[in-house]
């Protein structure tokens, strides 16, 4: 059997002792670079029974699935599949396997350390501090403000957790919301809308799907307080990018991570 990991950058499973318990397996090729092109993916799997994908950066739509003639599953490092045209994989009999939960508390732990970094300007001050400068600027306190956590999978719940630990009002929106998981958070479910207009720091934790795609847009921005913070953990297309920029260069909200 002949596993590849056609995309370790940066290094995650490299020298690692998972690798080891990998090669009791079969012959495992893992490389370290990121294929600069489609043609190239393919051809560092066009062999492989099995691929680990260890990052998002790796796209699997089904022409390159096609010509992985040997492929029987794709086996993601993360929750994510949106990498991966499932419906093309399903039909070329190409099982799809995630690790839903392995990440759970790093990335709610990241989302909080944005937050945290954001409302304190700690890169500004931080480079200020290296230039010899020492800039009185007001910084946003969290405590006692309100988190607006859009999505409560298990990140998004998690967030939610750390969010009351350091004293915030949680709210959150979902697409299914759940009177049962709302009273075992100590959270309240409110509509998208309010949520955006009441939130002083909004977290994104949802699947990057057609229902979410651009979810948040030009619209969505200008609902938010101009002291808000966004915080997107989830996947990059959730937001509109360009409606971002605008919102951030006209001060529409006070920043994002």
């Amino acid at each position: 059997m002949k596993i590849v990991i056609p995309d370790d950058y940066p290094p995650v499973i490299s020298g690692t002792k998972h690798l080891e318990e990998l090669k009791r397996l079969g012959e495992v090729v893992v490389y370290n670079t990121r294929p600069e092109s489609e043609e190239e993916l393919v051809e560092r799997i066009k062999d492989a029974d099995v691929v680990v994908n260890i990052r998002a950066y790796c796209k699997f739509p089904e022409r390159v699935l096609e010509k992985a003639r040997s492929l029987k599953l794709i086996s993601i490092f993360g929750a994510g599949t949106d990498n991966v045209d499932l419906e093309a994989a399903s039909k070329l009999g190409i099982a799809v396997t995630n690790t839903p939960g392995a990440s759970t508390e790093a990335v709610a732990e990241h989302a909080l350390t944005l937050m945290l970094a954001v409302a304190r300007r700690i890169p500004q001050i931080d480079r200020s501090i290296k230039e010899g400068r020492w800039v009185r600027g007001l910084v946003t306190q969290l405590y006692g403000k309100t988190l607006g956590i859009i999505g409560t999978g298990a990140i998004g719940s998690h967030l939610a957790k750390l969010g009351k630990g350091i004293g915030m009002n949680v709210i959150a929106w979902t697409f299914h919301p759940s009177a049962e998981k709302e009273k075992a958070l100590g959270i309240k479910y409110v509509p998208l809308d309010y949520l955006l207009k009441e939130s002083d720091v909004i977290s994104i934790h949802l699947r990057l799907t057609e229902d979410t795609k651009g979810l948040i847009g030009e619209r969505e921005f200008s609902l938010m307080k101009k002291t808000a913070i966004l915080i997107n953990t989830a996947r990059a297309g959730i937001v509109d990018k360009e409606a971002l920029i605008d919102a951030l260069k006209n001060g529409k909200i006070a920043g994002a991570g």
